[in-house]
């Protein structure tokens, strides 16, 4: 049973715990194999927060475009954030934003390499 901490130390601790779940079951070579595999996918919530804040300046939905919201990221870019308040909700819950794009990509990492 690989331990999560010594493979990604750099996880936000939710993201930990529920990456430590899908990890539990894996040999360590199959841990290694994910966690090289996901680091490589996920986003990291700092990049968020940073696109987000050059939303208000720039080009709004970067963020949205980012975690794979091309719909979202259209809408924000034509409404300017949709008004920037968007922008704002974004501003806020960007480490949820984050959280949620990396489950996805765990999950599918997980998928991909049952296969």
């Amino acid at each position: 049973m690989a331990n999560i901490l010594h493979l990604m130390p750099d996880l936000e601790p939710d993201e930990m715990n529920y990456v430590q779940s899908l990890v539990n079951p894996m040999s360590d070579e199959e841990a290694m194999q994910f966690a090289t595999i996901y680091r490589n996918r996920r986003r990291e919530p700092m990049l968020i927060l940073i696109t987000t804040i050059i939303g208000f300046f720039g080009v709004a939905g970067i963020q949205r475009f980012l975690i794979g919201n091309i719909g979202m990221g259209l809408l924000y870019f034509f409404t300017a954030g949709l008004c920037f308040i968007g922008t704002i909700v974004d501003l806020i819950n960007y480490r949820r934003l984050a959280y949620e794009y990396n489950v996805k990509e765990a999950q599918q990492v997980v998928a991909m390499m049952r296969y």
